[in-house]
């Protein structure tokens, strides 16, 4: 997979947004998420993409530089930030933190000039590479506080991706039946539930999650929903993620299995993405300014917030995935590929 699809060049001018007054959006006796702050990684011209949470409020993600440089970084629970992430095999400026635990141990991609990605962890200020074996594009989405992790992986050509987990050291592949590409952002840490999402043989997105069974629930889409791509769990089974809509604006989502969701909009904006909770029901995420500038949120869940069901899904425990080619655009991916 090529960088320029892997990422976006954005040229604008960074606006920092001061602690806010939390506000919510929510049902009179049911529950709400509500915004505690935003945040900018420090810098001109930044956008700043937050990806997932740990339980101790440490918030993991990348930030992309006014001439498309996209380097990872960490939030701090005190609000101080780590200086940027950069892979040391990172040869063309794209490196990405994707998940965090609570011992800290980061995880994330970085590119290649081949046009390759491969997966990293970040401990103690060491980095070890990881490559699902015999994969040219391996990445690493997400970690859980036992050192399980999530990701994604492409076969020998670079034309499908299949979802992954390694739990106790053994990977498990797996993918939606039909799906061009399937992809894992996040397992629990109980094991019970995995989420990402899958690409259909139209280009679409769609969520899914995988049950501690190992059966496939699909599609995840909330009503009205063109691309849905669900990011992160947390204990209590909560799922966050990102929908867009006919009319080109995109809604943060919260999600309940089997298919109830709850819409969040960050005010005045016309895109929002969750894409982390913790077992606190902290959430991280972004919305996007009129210059197209992205800014971290921090927000909670408080109560259950009112949910509306979906359609029905399909289910599967057997899923091999026919190899069609994948869709290389990066609109087909939310705008990256993988979807961040």
């Amino acid at each position: 997979m090529k960088p320029k699809y892997i990422f976006n060049i954005i040229l604008a001018v960074l606006f920092v947004f001061p602690l806010m007054g939390t506000f919510a959006q929510q049902a009179a006796t049911s529950g709400s998420i509500e915004v505690i702050t935003t945040f900018d990684y420090p810098g001109t011209g930044n956008s700043t993409l937050p990806q997932k949470i740990n339980s101790r409020g440490d918030i993991v993600g990348e930030y992309i530089d006014s001439l498309g440089v996209a380097r990872g970084f960490v939030r701090f629970s005190d609000g101080s930030f780590s200086a940027p992430i950069v892979d040391p095999n990172d040869t063309v400026g794209f490196t990405e933190g994707r998940g965090i635990n609570n011992l800290r141990t980061v995880v994330g991609d970085y590119a290649t000039s081949d046009g390759n990605q491969h997966g990293f962890f970040l401990s103690g200020g060491t980095f070890t590479e990881y490559d699902v074996p015999g994969a040219p594009t391996t990445d690493v989405l997400g970690i859980n506080d036992g050192a399980d992790f999530a990701g994604a992986f492409s076969n020998s050509d670079n034309t499908i991706l299949y979802a992954f987990v390694s739990v106790g050291g053994t990977i498990t592949s797996f993918s939606v039946p039909a799906a061009t590409g399937t992809l894992a952002y996040q397992l629990n840490n109980s094991e019970q539930l995995v989420v990402g999402y899958y690409i259909d043989g139209s280009g679409i997105l769609h969520g899914y999650y995988r049950d501690a069974n190992g059966a496939l629930h699909f599609p995840i889409d909330p009503p009205g929903s063109v691309s849905t791509v669900l990011f992160g769990d947390n204990d209590r089974n909560w799922v966050v993620g990102r929908y867009a809509d006919a009319s080109g604006a995109t809604h943060g989502v919260f999600f309940t299995a089997p298919n109830n969701f709850f819409i969040f909009d960050y005010p005045g904006s016309s895109f929002t993405s969750l894409n982390g909770i913790n077992d606190q029901g902290f959430i991280c995420g972004r919305f996007v300014d009129a210059s197209g500038i992205g800014h971290g949120i921090i927000a909670r869940v408080t109560g259950t917030p009112p949910t509306n069901a979906a359609g029905p899904e399909m289910k599967a425990n057997n899923s091999p995935s026919l190899v069609t080619p994948l869709n290389p655009s990066p609109s087909a991916w939310g705008g990256a590929m993988p979807a961040r």
